[in-house]
């Protein structure tokens, strides 16, 4: 039985289509919409089986390998070769040591002050100067601090660093993407961007100090890791950190400031566990359950991460549909999480879902922000626990207003981007 999907375009592909949609990101919600749960498409060399039903997507689970050509945008970022489509005997252990430096609740709470005092920092300077905030590349430049704190073993208060780091990591992947796309792009901006990303490495390595507690280069090294390899290891680590906290951050500000009933019962929780503090505790955050299930909706409607992909590693049925191995099965993490039949009125805003009465019985692969698997994310739940301190923090602290005739519009960068960021006038409370 042949899989549905849309015609090829003369050249062999569904290239144009992608391109006139805006990107994956956004091509797979129309693919699904017009062809079902399972359907084929194809991109330049490859054919591709993309799965938005999460019961069907169990059957993938378990695999470890990712298709190169589909993150093969990714390669110029790596001198050791592409991270994030090593084989599978080379990640398992890879992952292991990063595991094994971003994992454990000990040592979550063990940083959790010198989050909250970053958190803290940011907010005092947002309250000194009133104005507009770009809050993905704001958010993002703090997350990227934490992460380099903790699992780098070094504090990015060096000048303008950080936001010139997130600024290059979105000119790289802007070329690299619209290159792969035939979308339009600048050319030429990214390789004096990935310059200075590979400089700001060197300066991660060379600042770092280390302390009671191993960091990722110091396990890596340990591990008998190449130092190319540990360079790139820092490097995905980098962007692995504004790929999380700071755009779920910012998306999920986004949406409160339009849903003011859920802002409410936030500010009210926060009340009603913190009291005069203003900054959560690390034991405050379990008694804050709106707060988490606000995130987590927040993260369906505006996954960070809006698609992943594996590679089959054996022949297997689908679906009713024969896929041999090999195939390239589509993860549209954006498509399962508005998949209708999972999520009713999937496009409404709604926290409530989170609930344990309404999440019982749901698949358990219906939300996927952080992936799922062996190749899911090493760092979910330190991102978690890191939203949930930033989110806590500022809306003690502020009102958040949209500036007007701003839009706001989605847009990939591997991660899910706002075009021309998310800005907002910030009001100390």
């Amino acid at each position: 039985m042949p899989i549905p999907g849309p015609p090829p375009s003369p050249s062999g592909d569904n290239l144009d289509d992608v391109a006139a949609a805006g990107g994956l990101h956004a091509y797979q919600l129309a693919l699904h919409r017009e062809h079902g749960d399972v359907a084929a498409f194809r991109l330049p060399g490859s054919r591709l089986v993309s799965v938005a039903d999460p019961v069907l997507l169990e059957q993938v689970a378990r695999v470890n390998e990712r298709p190169d050509e589909l993150f093969e945008f990714l390669a110029p970022l790596f001198e050791s070769g592409n991270l994030q489509v090593m084989p599978a005997e080379e990640h398992v252990p890879w992952r292991r040591t990063v595991l094994s430096a971003v994992a454990g609740r000990r040592s979550h709470e063990a940083h959790f002050g010198s989050f909250a005092r970053l958190a803290t920092d940011l907010a005092d300077r947002w309250a000194a100067a009133p104005g507009p905030i770009a809050l993905q590349q704001e958010l993002s430049e703090l997350s990227l601090r934490m992460i380099c704190q903790y699992a780098l073993g070094m504090e990015m208060n060096t000048g303008d660093l950080a936001q010139r780091v997130v600024a290059s990591f979105e000119e790289v992947l802007s070329e690299y993407l619209g290159a792969s796309y035939g979308m339009p792009y600048e050319k030429g901006r990214a390789e004096k961007a990935l310059a200075f990303l590979r400089g700001a490495v060197d300066h991660v390595l060379a600042e770092r100090r280390v302390g009671e507690r191993p960091d990722l280069i110091t396990l890596m090294a340990e591990a008998g890791e190449s130092p190319a390899r540990i360079r790139d290891s820092v490097l995905v680590m980098m962007l692995a950190a504004h790929h999380t906290t700071g755009v779920a951050i910012s998306w999920t500000l986004h949406l409160l400031t339009r849903h003011p009933e859920v802002t409410d019962r936030l500010r009210a929780e926060l009340a009603g566990v913190l009291g005069e503090r203003r900054v959560p505790a690390f034991s405050d955050l379990a008694r804050l359950p709106e707060l988490e299930a606000t995130l987590k909706e927040a993260m369906r409607l505006y996954p960070p991460g809006p698609y992943g992909a594996r590679e089959t590693t054996e022949d297997l049925v689908l679906g009713g549909y024969e896929l041999p191995a090999g195939t390239t099965v589509f993860i549209p993490i954006w498509a399962v999480h508005l998949n209708p039949r999972v999520w009713p009125d999937p496009e409404r805003f709604d926290p409530g879902r989170f609930t344990p009465e309404r999440s019982a019985g749901r698949p358990r692969l219906a939300h996927i922000p952080f992936g799922f698997g062996p190749r899911s994310c090493e760092g979910a739940r330190l991102a978690m626990m890191e939203a949930q301190l930033v989110l806590a923090t500022l809306l003690r602290r502020f009102t958040f207003t949209p500036v007007d005739g701003h839009p706001v519009v989605p847009i990939e960068r591997f991660v899910l981007w706002a075009e021309h960021d998310i800005k907002m006038t910030v009001t100390p409370t």
